[in-house]
């Protein structure tokens, strides 16, 4: 309850402030919040250091003698994407980082962010954790993408995968808004903070509030990170996951697509391609839902999967 009372009292503060350039209280406050969004849950703040010496910053909780689930973020988020659910998935034994490029881990210029060494990197994390033998894998959006490489990678390692509007099904093209999309200009890169309240409308239909005073503290990662972010979506828009999808169909390791009817980030349409690989993967399609289910629908979107765990 007292957690509750400081979340709400912080939510009215900022909300009264309503200033929309950062400042010491907006951002501590800002913090206050993600840090009760995780008490709520009961992750715990872990990292871990890879062995080429970058950090993958990751949160840990739900059960922990429980089975392993990792969870993948998308481009242009971070491991709190799945914060607000992770307290409906309390079952399972949560692992849930920043991948390198984003969130608290490390940002090197010069690294390969394309699907596979996303997935190595997060296979030496679960070594590490020593789950990597056991594990079930969701994703969203580019999270989503780099699940269907890691399941490919080490398919006998992997029991289920939980794709959620996934990324890397680039055969059934583009929506209209990114057809002329470049890396420099593309509206999932940010520039400034107003592009940033763009951005959130666009990738939800019916995005939970959040005064305009945090959104613009969480621009601010997405702002100083600019020229790596055009880098990496350069890297995965030309990485296509579809032959590994294959690999998951022939190890016939079940599979949850979950894709938001309202999505205008990736089209619809890319569900019914990723069935097609992958005949074995059961599909939701979620009304009044857009890019990110997990963030927009929590309950339903638990209990969906909480559903297709239960059959396994």
């Amino acid at each position: 309850m007292t957690l509750m009372r400081t979340s709400l009292a912080a939510l009215l503060t900022l909300s009264i402030v309503g200033c929309t350039t950062p400042n010491t209280l907006t951002v501590t406050t800002t913090q206050k919040l993600i840090q009760h969004e995780r008490v709520k849950s009961s992750l715990d703040s872990k990292v871990f250091t890879l062995a080429s010496g970058e950090q993958i910053a990751y949160l840990e909780g739900g059960n922990l003698a429980g089975k392993p689930l990792l969870l993948i973020h998308g481009f242009g988020g971070n491991k709190d994407n799945f914060t607000r659910i992770a307290d409906k998935l309390a079952d399972y034994h949560l692992i849930i980082p920043d991948l390198l490029g984003f969130g608290n881990s490390s940002k090197p210029m010069a690294a390969d962010y394309r699907a596979d060494p996303q997935a190595q990197r997060l296979h030496e994390l679960l070594q590490f954790k020593g789950v990597d033998s056991a594990i079930h894998v969701g994703g969203n959006s580019m999270g989503g993408g780099i699940s269907v490489a890691y399941a490919a990678m080490y398919p006998n390692n992997v029991k289920s995968l939980w794709l959620l509007d996934s990324g890397g099904f680039w055969s059934v093209g583009l929506r209209e808004e990114f057809l002329d999309a470049t890396p420099d200009n593309n509206p999932l890169v940010v520039d400034t903070t107003e592009e940033y309240f763009s951005l959130y409308k666009l990738v939800m239909y019916k995005p939970p509030y959040i005064p305009k005073t945090v959104q613009a503290v969480f621009a601010q990662e997405n702002i100083a990170n600019r020229d790596l972010q055009a880098k990496i979506i350069e890297q995965i828009v030309e990485d296509n996951v579809e032959e590994r999808a294959k690999v998951v169909a022939e190890y016939n390791i079940p599979t949850l697509i979950v894709w938001g009817a309202e999505d205008k980030v990736i089209k619809t349409e890319t569900a019914k391609l990723m069935s097609d690989l992958m005949p074995q993967a059961q599909i939701i399609i979620m009304p009044e839902v857009g890019h990110v289910p997990m963030i927009e629908a929590v309950k339903d979107t638990a209990n969906d999967y909480k559903a297709f765990r239960a059959l396994l």
